[in-house]
């Protein structure tokens, strides 16, 4: 009898050990060093439940966070491991890495004076380590973006700056302003910072606006990304994202824009990601 319960005991621990090879991992605030910026660029990533048990490349979601915000807050506010696992559980979301890199006020732009080089180190430097780092496929078919608020604004521009890159976008609540909201935007509160973003005149500022990026594509050569839109009616941000969506079908651009109720905040974003997750894969799927 006791042999049995013994061998019953080391089965019990064996399953468990096997169950927990066969979760998924987030790892918090990793680094690695910038050239571009003189300094380390944290991030978290998101490693799906057979990373450690397969030798298979995955599809890859840059999931980015919101002004004032970092690497983190994805993880502890968005409760975005919970919500992966169970969408990739029910076969709503194919597994995939997700990386969650720190932005801190960079507004994920080029600085106007070249200080801050956020999004060369993103494409030159953040996008290389990772696909080098983890068994991250490497096409523009396996690689999508997404992001709220700042980060929203952030996902729209890299889309748009670098349309070969990504097979998929989806901003949340996205900070997209008009040429007006940003002189205030200046004159006002956040003077200093998007004064040091964008510098003293509108030449850089025209560089990254979303709406005149999207306002002056050449319908010939339409970005060949899936777009995914989404903002609560009581968000403050709709007004943009619904000029986005007026341009974008306008100029006859792909896109599912989606406005449910609720404002800006965690409990609005955390249900929208099970819809990103969806969107991403299916995009994954059909590339």
């Amino acid at each position: 009898m006791t042999h049995k319960i013994y061998l019953l005991i080391c089965l019990c621990l064996l399953s468990l050990a096997g169950n927990a090879q066969r979760q998924s991992v987030v790892l918090e605030s990793l680094s690695f060093d910038s050239q571009k910026l003189g300094r380390k660029v944290s991030y978290s990533i998101y490693l799906p439940a057979d990373y450690n048990t397969s030798q298979r490349n995955y599809p890859v979601l840059y999931l980015l966070h919101g002004y004032t915000d970092n690497e983190t807050n994805w993880i502890q506010m968005g409760q975005m491991k919970t919500i992966a696992d169970q969408a990739i559980a029910k076969q709503q979301a194919v597994p995939m890495i997700i990386v969650m890199p720190d932005a801190w006020d960079t507004w994920y732009i080029n600085q106007y004076d070249g200080k801050a080089p956020y999004e060369d180190m993103f494409f030159e430097e953040l996008i290389p380590y990772m696909e080098k780092t983890y068994r991250i496929r490497k096409d523009k078919e396996s690689r999508a973006i997404a992001g709220l608020s700042m980060g929203g604004y952030g996902s729209f521009l890299y889309s748009l700056h670098h349309p070969d890159m990504f097979c998929a976008c989806a901003p949340l609540s996205a900070a997209v302003f008009s040429d007006e909201v940003m002189a205030l935007r200046k004159e006002q509160s956040n003077k200093d910072l998007f004064y040091r973003l964008y510098g003293p005149d509108d030449k850089h500022w025209e560089k990254n606006s979303v709406l005149k990026i999207l306002s002056e594509w050449d319908k010939e050569n339409l970005p060949r990304v899936r777009y995914y839109i989404d903002c609560g009616d009581d968000d403050g941000l709709l007004a943009g994202n619904f000029e986005v969506h007026r341009i974008m079908q306008k100029k006859g651009i792909r896109h599912e824009f989606r406005v449910r109720n609720g404002g800006h905040t965690w409990t609005y974003w955390r249900t929208a990601l099970p819809k990103v997750l969806k969107f991403v894969s299916d995009a994954f799927c059909r590339s």
